[in-house]
């Protein structure tokens, strides 16, 4: 059985790495016929752009030129919307000749350019004409059948009617082999081909997540984390509220330095435990808690994936993220301490009053709760130390943060290896989330098949109509749009959709900056607070309580959780208006 889980785990690993080479190797390129030789004849050069009605490049868009009503050559245009087109014609030939231009692909108008050959410019025996080429979308079957694919993909999803690696797995091969199977016989049903979904995996986010896995998975074998918990009761003194508040910010920035939903997979236990041992339900502390994870993970770039997603997809950097959002993050934090006080206070004081001997206690969890490897927690630290520092600096060096956080794994991986500390299978098998890594591997083929397809083209242009080009209006709509639907959606795949959106509103509307980045992360992390399934780290701590015979409806999370996401979208929109963080 051992055997076959690590079979399991090499294949995976393989099936990663195999995808990262195709992802960043290169850049596409063009496909042509080969210019037949003429002897003594001239050549001809055709090159451009492709571009669609957002001005972005548009790819695999196929070109065909005919001279005279002879098809003399053909090409593909790369990723970036480049083509170029070589020829040769008798000599003198091009002088009177008429030149035809189609271009077509799936969800785009076959767009007929016309020229003359006067029209080229000339040097020596070579003729050469470069165009810019704008092509109009159509919504025909590749638009409709990625649109319902995705939209069902979602369904799945949301609902949980399967695991939701499954549902992102299954939509996206179905898009796929649709392409080439239909496709193939009907260029119309062809949604993208297999290289563009491969480039539309973001495997710095992958690697990323990866990275912070392993980290986190050896450095829970030292017991720091339940070191952390009896130190909070200790500082509290067995005052059950401030214990809270001290959990609500160790959880916070833990979240921020390693992200929300491992925080949560690691002090949930904890946070359980002593809660029974106060007589207080583990709700009323798990829900503070998961919270203050989903905020504290909405101050960097790692906290929260879909920070990881948006700074991925732009370039912004992990000192972009605090300066624009740690100190809304600390503002949200201290609101939450006084709404945590309305709703749960009286169950806190009633628990408090409970406890018949601290110091007991205290030494209970002392005895309990202790460091047992504190070698290996030294190297962790350090090494941790390091990672953060190239987060920190990752934008000077010019580097990945997936680089950074994938060196620190690596070096700590291979210390508590050498050192025995822990077992390198069952880290393997155990720590590294792989169904999470390859939900968003099929995540990013979904959202980049109904990004080739136009959905987003159409989306976009809408939210555009609607905020008139006004920024307050663009603004306004993303925050509480993104909240919304990450309160009933997981806010992951939605992220992945709304990138491409707001990239192109922060290109047409006017002084927008990044701040429509910001009111993206903030809604998307912040409405995760809103329901049972808005968040993955909500669903993990939920599911480990309902484990222990602690279950909460999604309707009993929700009457305390989604007021408070209401409340800390508003201060959101107030804050983005006033300060607007470049």
């Amino acid at each position: 059985m051992r055997t076959q889980k690590s079979l399991l785990v090499g294949t995976v690993t393989i099936a990663l790495v195999f995808l990262a080479s195709l992802a960043f190797a290169g850049h596409g390129g063009k496909k042509m016929h080969e210019a037949v030789h003429i002897e003594g004849g001239e050549y001809v050069t055709i090159a451009g752009t492709i571009m669609d009605s957002h001005k972005e490049p548009v790819a695999e868009m196929a070109i065909e030129v005919s001279l005279n009503g002879h098809d003399v050559a053909q090409a593909e245009t790369g990723r970036n919307g480049h083509f170029v087109l070589e020829f040769m014609v008798e000599k003198d030939a091009m002088q009177t000749a008429s030149v035809e231009t189609k271009i077509h692909k799936s969800s785009f108008k076959t767009t007929i350019k016309h020229l003359e050959g006067s029209e080229f410019a000339k040097k020596g025996d070579h003729y050469y004409i470069t165009e810019e080429i704008a092509v109009d979308r159509v919504l025909g079957p590749a638009f409709w059948i990625s649109t319902v694919v995705f939209i069902l993909a979602y369904v799945l999803i949301a609902f949980e009617l399967l695991h939701r690696t499954i549902a992102a797995m299954l939509g996206a091969a179905f898009m796929m082999v649709l392409s080439y199977t239909i496709g193939t016989i009907n260029p119309e049903w062809r949604i993208f081909s297999f290289e563009s979904a491969i480039h539309s995996i973001d495997m710095n986010v992958v690697f990323l997540l990866m990275g912070m896995m392993i980290i986190v998975g050896v450095l829970k074998n030292t017991g720091v984390f339940q070191w952390c918990a009896y130190i909070s009761y200790k500082v509290a003194k067995g005052k059950v509220f401030i214990l809270t508040v001290i959990l609500m910010i160790f959880t916070a920035i833990s979240s921020a330095f390693l992200d929300n939903v491992t925080t949560m997979l690691l002090l949930t236990g904890v946070a359980i435990e002593i809660a029974v041992s106060c007589n207080l339900n583990p709700l009323y502390l798990l829900i503070p808690l998961v919270l203050a994870s989903n905020v504290g993970g909405t101050a960097t770039l790692i906290g929260d994936p879909p920070n990881i997603m948006i700074g991925s997809y732009c370039g912004l950097t992990f000192m972009d993220f605090v300066i624009a959002l740690a100190l809304i993050c600390v503002v949200a934090m201290g609101v939450m301490f006084v709404y945590a006080k309305i709703i749960w206070g009286k169950a806190y004081a009633t628990a408090q009053a409970t406890v018949a001997n601290v110091d007991e206690f205290t030494a209970e969890l002392k005895e309990k709760y202790k460091i047992y490897d504190p070698t290996l927690l030294t190297y962790g630290l350090i090494i941790l130390g390091f990672t953060v520092f190239l987060f920190l600096s990752h934008g000077y060096w010019h580097m990945e943060v997936s680089v950074a956080a994938l060196t620190g794994a690596s070096v700590l991986f291979t210390v508590a290896i050498l050192t025995k500390k822990v077992d390198m299978i069952h880290l393997i098998e155990k720590d590294i989330e792989w169904p999470t890594l390859m939900f968003f591997i099929f995540l990013f083929i979904l959202v980049g098949a109904v990004e080739h397809a136009g959905l987003l083209a159409v989306i976009a242009d809408w939210i555009l109509d609607l905020s008139k080009g006004n920024f307050l209006m663009a603004m306004t709509l993303i925050l509480w749009v993104a909240a919304i639907m990450s309160a009933f959606v997981d806010n992951i795949p939605f992220t992945a959709t709304m990138l491409p959106i707001v990239a192109y509103l922060t290109k047409v509307i006017p002084g927008s900056e990044n701040t429509l980045w910001w009111a993206l992360a903030l809604g998307a992390c912040f409405g995760g607070n809103g329901t049972i399934i808005g968040a993955s780290a909500n669903v993990v701590t939920m599911g480990i309580a309902e484990s222990k015979g602690y279950k909460i409806s999604f309707i009993g999370f929700m009457k305390t959780a989604f007021p408070y996401m209401i409340i800390s979208i508003g201060i959101c929109q107030i804050w983005l208006m006033i300060f607007r963080p470049a």
